[in-house]
């Protein structure tokens, strides 16, 4: 069986790390709960303050409807292209192969999802019978602006 004495410490004990928990600088029992209480309701509202804060910002990014980031990568004999974005985009695939073929690029390989986001990987050689180099800038920008198009057209639908 255990002791007044031993409940009386042991409470005591417990009292001292609530106290040193919330920075009390309280020496009595009902002072050192108060002061926990009072430090539990703070913490309480930043929680819910952070909850705000975290669903304006997804609120904010899923009405600035981001478009898909693009990423050129020069290869020794070709180039590969990123595309990516956090949501689906129905159509934005064909937009992407026109803006290629516009700019004289063999898609060698290619990687495409498109269920719940959309990203596409694709290795592509430049199109030998063209003569012409092609600067990783202009894939870049070709496909970004194909992307613009794309969404422009898909927001009047």
């Amino acid at each position: 069986m255990v002791s007044r004495e031993h409940k009386r410490a042991a409470l005591h004990e417990k009292l001292q790390l609530l106290r040193s928990v919330t920075n009390s600088h309280a020496l009595n029992k009902t002072s050192i709960i108060v002061d926990a209480s009072k430090y539990i309701q703070e913490l309480k509202q930043k929680v819910e303050r952070l909850n705000q804060d975290i669903a304006t910002a997804q609120n904010s990014a899923h009405h600035q409807n981001p478009l898909p980031v693009v990423k050129v990568e020069i290869l020794e004999r070709g180039f590969r292209i990123n595309v990516f974005s956090e949501k689906s985009c129905p159509g934005l695939l064909v937009t992407i192969l026109e803006a290629f073929e516009e700019l004289g690029l063999n898609v060698l390989e290619a990687t495409v999802s498109c269920t719940e986001s959309f990203s596409l990987e694709a290795v592509s050689g430049e199109n030998e019978e063209e003569g012409e180099s092609i600067d990783a800038q202009v894939i870049k920008q070709a496909v970004s602006q194909a992307i613009k198009d794309w969404s422009a057209s898909s927001e009047k639908d």
